[in-house]
């Protein structure tokens, strides 16, 4: 063991441990939802400490012989060589600074055995004078969160592009079948299967323009604000630098904005892409439950298309295989709809100068947008490319009707 202090006195922390004081207190304070901090924000908070280092070794305010291993350390925290290091619970208390203190830490004491010293020697780097020279958690964790959305935004939409594909393949497949429509699951008047494939696409296609607007949502950021956006304690060199170099080494289109103290407070842009999401989400469930519907049978239901067969249905009825895929969309896609309205709540729940709430919007936006990004590519890979047609059954119900 070795002995760290902060401010509220003394505790062991075991040597090994690339995590001090501060984390060790925040993981016995919010033993709460027993999820760690998203790893894509671990490894944007990476980005973040290393453009703020990098800024502050240009401006002369941190030499070189602290800057390249706190360097190292960021750079093997942005490639997820230090989850495992980051323990405090998602749903904490302080407004992310039990995270910001935990990389903190971790960044530090990777960095101090670097160069062959003892874990917990801060008087070679510091968790707070060094890692976290010239910022706060203030602007520090709502500019993780935004650099961590912008990218995985991104793998969402390549995920929903793939989605938008396969409906445009089958709409062209299925463009000379003949079926009824429907309205309030009545019969109605004769359409195309490939109609009702296109208007799918149609609807993904609106979805993939949102997804990839957000990213103008996102990209302003209010780092170098440090306390509350008034830049407390940072030299205005390093302000006007800071972006610039998350910029570079993220090669997102990252801005800052005219007003860190307006950027601090409000986070609007968090609920508006939210609701983007969950946008996606409803298609996806209306999408979904037709597809169950005209699935449906195989004798007794409307059996127009034939979904993948891909498991075992029933521990009792034999040769009964179920819609799973488009099952298991529906359940995330209402999950992302739930935790659209937790982001709402929280976004608006904001007091005077910050969101206090922001772990609770950070883990519930970076998880929506992976179930999204997760449940399109299972929609478009593991059913929509394998629906084949049921022509024969199209055919009699059409000539069947009134």
């Amino acid at each position: 063991l070795r002995i760290e202090k902060d401010i509220v006195g003394e505790r062991s922390i075991p040597s090994e441990a690339l995590y001090g004081i501060h984390s060790a207190r925040a993981f016995e304070n919010f033993p709460v939802s027993g999820r760690r901090v998203n790893p894509s924000l671990i490894h944007a908070y990476g980005a973040v400490k290393l453009a703020c280092a990098l800024t502050n070794f240009e401006i002369g305010s941190l030499d070189e012989k602290r800057f390249r291993p706190i360097e190292l350390a960021c750079r093997a925290m942005m490639d997820g060589k230090l989850d495992d290091h980051i323990i405090v619970d998602a749903l904490q208390g302080g407004a992310g600074t039990s995270t910001n203190m935990n990389v903190n830490e971790v960044i530090a004491n990777f960095a101090i055995i670097s160069i062959g010293g003892k874990r917990g020697d801060y008087s070679i780097i510091n968790p707070l004078d060094d890692v976290n020279m010239h910022q706060s958690t203030n602007d520090t964790y709502p500019t993780a969160m935004r650099v961590a959305a912008i990218k995985g935004i991104k793998k969402l939409e390549l995920s929903v592009v793939s989605l938008l594909e396969s409906f445009q393949r089958k709409e062209k497949e299925f463009a000379d079948i003949v079926k009824m429509g429907r309205t309030e699951m009545m019969d109605a008047v004769p359409m195309t299967l490939g109609k009702t494939f296109s208007s799918f696409a149609e609807a993904v296609g609106r979805d993939r323009w949102r997804i990839y607007k957000c990213e103008e949502r996102l990209k302003v950021v209010n780092l170098g604000g440090t306390a509350v956006g008034t830049a407390l304690g940072a030299p205005r060199t390093y302000i006007f630098k800071v972006v610039e170099n998350l910029r570079k080494i993220t090669g997102l289109p990252i801005a800052r904005a005219e007003n860190l103290i307006e950027a601090t407070q409000n986070l609007d842009q968090i609920a508006e892409t939210s609701g983007i999401l969950r946008t996606l989400a409803v298609n996806l469930i209306k999408i979904c439950n037709d597809l169950r519907l005209m699935s449906s049978g195989p004798d007794a239901g409307l059996n127009e298309i034939r979904l993948p067969l891909l498991q075992a249905g029933s521990s009792i009825m034999p040769g009964k295989i179920n819609p799973v895929i488009a099952e298991s969309v529906i359940q995330a896609s209402m999950d992302v709809c739930g935790n659209d309205q937790v982001i709402a709540s929280a976004c608006a729940s904001g007091n005077l100068e910050l969101n206090h709430l922001m772990p609770l919007i950070a883990d519930k936006l970076l998880e929506n947008i992976e179930i999204l990004a997760n449940s399109a590519k299972i929609l478009s890979t593991l059913c929509v490319d394998g629906i084949s047609a049921n022509k024969e059954k199209c055919l009699a119900s059409l000539v069947s009707s009134t």
